[in-house]
């Protein structure tokens, strides 16, 4: 019997120093793979839309033009290429349209990527060039769509041309970002405007009155906290929250009159939102125009280039970002 427990442990010791190496190899490899994905983590893609243009356009005729028609158009598109080929032998530069997609959530975590994609742009853009941004955003933090706004100011500062596009909204903070531009244009129906800030606190302290529940809490200087969500909102903490609130409005329609002067700022500073049509009336735009049809008239003349900053999370952040998402439904809406 005692023979069989020793053979028995070393048994268990050889099948435990065997799983130990296998462990050891699996994390070695994993480890290496986390290198190399932290090298190779984050990285800027660059996708030519001209040559979508082109592919779309001779798939149409390809199915519908006859066979005459179809030469026709071939020879067309060769000799556009010669012209091309032409073009570049002679070192003559097309303007090039960088297009950047910003879908802004309420707490502008797509700021994070527009950062990266506007500093990529800027060491190769020249003021012949331009930035054609299609922006979508309902709006959300103050902090995080002022932040965005500075990124577009680092455009108009090199002196390089800025267009906005808004396909469906562009309201509040979105809207505090898209005056910034050159020149906006917006889809008829899309949603402009909304300058205003609101801020929302639920309060608790009745329902732990109720239950015998006190509330402390502490601070150093007389507005660290003005309202809170379970001690007891006083007249005075109210009127100090309303006062910043409406200081951070001041600012924010300073910033729209500075950028769009030509704005009757009191009229559209009411939190109002309009559609396209009310807002070109109003010069919160330029020009009534889709994105897309931007693009394809600008196909002809320029290269257009859409730039995406791409960042692979860990599954750690993925799940970390989902988390997020969840709560900020429960808590917005």
């Amino acid at each position: 019997m005692t023979d069989f427990f020793f053979n028995y442990g070393i048994f268990l010791a050889k099948m435990a120093t065997i799983v130990a190496a296998i462990v050891t190899v699996v994390l070695f490899f994993v480890f290496l793979a986390g290198r190399k994905q932290s090298v190779n983590k984050d990285n800027i893609e660059v996708k030519k839309l001209n040559d979508k243009y082109s592919e779309l356009a001779m798939m149409m005729n390809a199915n519908m033009l006859h066979k005459d028609a179809l030469k026709k158009y071939l020879k067309q598109e060769k000799d556009k290429f010669k012209g091309v080929v032409k073009e570049i032998k002679s070192g003559t530069q097309k303007k090039r349209i960088y297009v950047l997609n910003f879908h802004g959530d309420i707490r502008a975590s797509a700021v994070s990527s527009l950062r990266e994609e506007i500093t990529a742009i800027l060491t190769v853009a020249t003021e012949n060039d331009e930035v054609f941004i299609r922006l979508e955003s309902g709006g959300g933090v103050v902090h995080g769509y002022g932040l965005g706004a500075s990124q577009l100011m680092r455009v108009r500062e090199k002196n390089i041309p800025l267009t906005v596009s808004v396909d469906k909204v562009a309201a509040s903070g979105g809207y505090m970002m898209a005056c910034v531009a050159n020149r906006i244009i917006a889809a008829p129906f899309s949603i402009i405007g909304s300058i205003g800030v609101i801020a929302q606190v639920p309060n608790f302290n009745r329902v732990l009155k109720k239950h015998d529940v006190e509330y402390d809490q502490f601070t150093a200087g007389e507005f660290k906290r003005t309202v809170t969500m379970f001690g007891e909102n006083t007249d005075e903490a109210k009127a100090k929250f309303r006062e910043e609130i409406e200081d951070i409005h001041v600012l924010f329609k300073d910033f729209i009159v500075q950028n769009r002067p030509d704005v009757d700022i009191v009229k559209v500073s009411t939190g109002e939102s309009w559609p396209g049509i009310r807002a070109l009336e109003k010069n919160l735009v330029d020009e009534l125009k889709t994105s897309d049809d931007y693009l394809l008239e600008n196909s002809e003349y320029a290269d257009i280039y859409e730039i995406k900053y791409v960042s692979k999370k860990s599954l750690s952040e993925k799940i970390g970002f989902q988390v997020q998402r969840m709560v900020d439904k429960l808590q917005y809406g």
